[in-house]
């Protein structure tokens, strides 16, 4: 017997995600990552015939909850610009039948950010006090509310190019997110003296070259779906402390890794450790030494769980 599942809206999700503990699912779920009480398989990339675009399906398997799942995310390419939509379908193992199919947008902002920041609470400096901030959109925003409690931050500073167009009412907003948050002038004034910099931009190329920061410093970086997209220069790598979310996927996946194993002699072998390994303290916490960069590239374990969590708050 066969059953609808629950369409939910993307104001749905916004409205339930408010009564979720995001950083507390999360932490679970890479747990259970190092355990084996989930499963997490590659990225699925699929291309558009004539360059049209591409999709790319996100799977996830949460044992110990009974339930997996896929979040589809198509790269649409239009003259306009191109357009990313991202739907996610929660399945019961115990079942079989559709359980919710959930308007993504707003898991992909929210699992971004708290993917970012359960890496900077794992990594970064105990006593880091500057944070900068690079782009000024839902996910940076996003990242700024998952990350503004997890130091003590005396400065928070935020440059993007885009908030020149912005209205006062929307500049508004991002500099309410925190008191100590200043937006920047210019990119160097963001990064001054930064212990940690976030990259939360849309961007297909570098957008900052870790040799232009003053001090070590914890870098994390979760580009966009576009091929082979990166924010930092692949072949700085080489340079850095690696860390990912997940070190079995991400090396197939983000721009950066593959170019820098390409063409500039990297190796995923060179992954200091992934968010299993650190919140089941089989990895280390870094020395910094040297610049410590941190790359996400979505997982579909962390849409399946956020929809499962809304699944069972609406029944």
């Amino acid at each position: 017997m066969t059953s609808t599942p629950h369409v939910m809206t993307q104001a749905q999700a916004r409205a339930l995600l408010e009564n979720v503990d995001v950083l507390l699912i999360l932490r679970k779920l890479f747990r259970d990552l190092a355990v084996g009480q989930a499963v997490q398989p590659p990225q699925q990339l699929v291309e558009f015939p004539q360059g049209a675009g591409d999709f790319i399906n996100y799977l996830g398997v949460l044992a110990e909850d009974q339930v997996y799942g896929v979040k589809t995310s198509p790269y649409i390419v239009r003259e306009q610009g191109p357009l990313v939509t991202a739907w996610t379908l929660l399945m019961s193992m115990q079942t079989g039948q559709p359980l919710l199919l959930c308007d993504a947008a707003e898991l992909t902002t929210v699992r971004t950010a708290a993917t970012t920041a359960v890496a900077v609470d794992a990594l970064a400096p105990l006593k880091a006090k500057r944070l900068a901030v690079i782009g000024s959109g839902s996910v940076a925003q996003a990242h700024i509310q998952y990350v503004k409690g997890l130091r003590d931050w005396q400065a928070i500073s935020l440059y993007s190019p885009g908030l020149k167009a912005r209205s006062a009412e929307q500049l508004a907003s991002i500099t309410g997110l925190d008191p100590r948050l200043q937006i920047a002038d210019t990119l160097e004034a963001t990064l001054h003296d930064a212990d940690v910099v976030m990259l939360c931009t849309s961007s297909a190329k570098a957008v900052l070259d870790p040799r232009t920061l003053g001090k070590p410093a914890l870098i994390t970086s979760i580009s966009t779906n576009a091929p082979r997209a990166h924010e930092v220069p692949p072949q700085s790598l080489n340079d850095m402390d690696v860390f990912c979310d997940y070190r079995q996927t991400t090396p197939g996946s983000a721009g950066e890794m593959l170019i820098a194993a390409e063409q500039h002699g990297w190796e995923a072998s060179k992954i200091m450790g992934d968010l299993p390994d650190l919140l089941s303290e089989r990895a280390a916490r870094p020395n910094y030494e040297r610049h410590v960069f941190f790359r996400s590239i979505g997982l579909g374990l962390e849409d399946v769980a956020l929809a499962n969590a809304l699944y069972r708050l609406h029944n």
